[in-house]
Formats: structure tokens, sequence, C-alpha cells
């Protein structure tokens, strides 16, 4: 069979780890099969691997190193990859949202994208001087659509107040979305608790985050200003598991944050 053509080695370090994987596996006269003994896996991993489908772990990028002799390079590689900004992060972020059964998000500063509302998501979108808006905001609603699945996923959301009562897009623009958020959660479709500001200092003051369970595995997601990161492995995805679990500690329960969101409506 042909081999598809390898990824293009300057979109990501990612797709240049892919790259090498292949590079070394055909200098050394290696099979796919024989390549998948080394990394204790299979064939089709092996082929996802090389074709950037799925990320090198660091347990066999030492792998890697040991059977070829070339520690530190695979090791390096993966670790410079996991710390830095990879261009293709947020497109990989949604195709995985896509697929999860279930998603946990941490959000300190704007209501999470998959339950915005239309004129909420333009305001954020346009006040953050992203090109192309109506593109955006257009893609943005179309990842709600993972609600129409046969089988949509379990989301629990934990917002901050500041979040809450931020008018982002006017007054009328965030009365519409808090009731939208009451709707969703009444409804039992999105589990949503509050991060109320009496809770003082808490584990999410380092910022949002988004947690994504499902057939392939565990994944986390965190955005800064600029650039976004997509987080795999099983360490680190734990540390943000257990982050999200203090600050559940301090958020309130639903009864409680539905309370709020309609006190702030009236505020309004």
């Amino acid at each position: 069979m042909p081999t598809n053509p390898s990824p293009e080695p300057m979109e990501s370090m990612w797709a240049f780890i892919a790259v090498l994987v292949r590079v070394f596996r055909h200098r050394a006269g290696m099979t796919g099969d024989q390549l998948a003994k080394v990394l204790n896996s299979s064939k089709a991993s092996v082929s996802r691997l090389e074709n950037n489908l799925n990320r090198l772990e660091e347990w066999e990028a030492e792998a890697l190193d040991a059977h070829y002799g070339t520690t530190p390079l695979f090791i390096c590689l993966v670790r410079y990859a996991a710390r830095g900004h990879d261009p293709e992060w947020f497109k990989q972020h949604t195709a995985i949202e896509a697929v999860s059964e279930i998603i946990k998000e941490y959000e300190a500063i704007v209501i999470p994208g998959l339950v915005q509302t239309e004129d909420y998501a333009r305001a954020v979108i346009v006040a953050s001087g992203a090109p192309e808006p109506e593109r955006l905001h257009s893609e943005r609603m179309a990842r709600k659509e993972i609600f129409e699945r046969e089988s949509p996923p379990a989301l629990m959301c934990i917002i901050s107040q500041s979040a809450l009562e931020w008018p982002m897009g006017g007054t009328e623009v965030l009365k519409e979305q808090l009731q939208h958020l009451l709707d969703l959660s009444d409804e039992g479709k999105v589990g949503i608790r509050v991060l109320p500001r009496s809770a003082g200092a808490h584990a999410g003051t380092d910022g949002s985050f988004k947690l994504m369970s499902g057939a392939f595995g565990d994944v986390a997601y965190t955005e800064s200003p600029g650039m976004g990161r997509l987080v795999s492995a099983g360490s680190e995805v734990r540390r943000y598991a257990l982050q999200y679990e203090r600050i559940s500690l301090k958020a309130l329960d639903e009864s409680a944050s539905r309370a709020l969101i309609r006190r702030i409506m009236e505020e309004l």
C-alpha cells in the first residue's frame, strides 16, 4: 500500500516530530509493525504518529531514543513541543471537543463559548480585535451543534461571578445571555455553577481551562492572549483535573448559582 505523504514539518513542532518518527524508521529499515513493538503499541498507532494524528508521549520518546541511541533528541523535542505555542492547537481542540463525552470548563473572564448566545459571542469576538470576526462567529456558533448529537456531551461549567457581571455587548445582551444560562440549567442540559466573589483566593487564579474526556482519553486545553495550549500528557491532565476539583469546592451549588444569576439580572 502507498505511504501517506508526511505532514508539512514547518506547520508545527508536532508535525516536525511526526516527520522525524517516519524518517528514523525508514533509515533503520523498520516496518510499522517493528516500530510498534518498540513502542509497545500497534501498527495503526505508529501510522497515526507519523501522520500527526496522535502525538508522541514522553515515554514513547524515551523508547525511541533508547532504540536509536539518540538520547535526548526525541524527549527534548516532545518537551519543547508541549511547552510552546502550536498554531494547530485550537483547531485540534475543537476537533476533540466535537467528539467529547464529558466537558468540564472553568471560565474566569467571559461566558464559555459553547453556551454563548449569538449576540454575546459577536460582542466578545469583535472586542478581541480578531480578523474576520463574522467567520469566527459562524465557527463558534457551529460548535454548538455537538448538542444536537444523538448522545450529546455532558457539559459542566464553573463561571466566575466577574464573568457574569461584565456587560459584554451592553446590558440587554448580557441579560439575554444570563437568561440563556438559566434556561440551559433549568432544562438540565448544562451543569452551571458560579464561583462567587466571596470565595476569595482560589485555585483558578491562573486562568481559564477546559477538560475533555471521551474515547480518545483525557485532554486539557487552556488559552492565553494570542495563543493556546493542548495538553495530553496524563500527569499534566491530572493536575488540571485536580485544579478543577479545587475550584469546584469554592463554587456555589446549582441552586445557589441560579439564584445569584437571577440577582445579577435584577440588578442590571
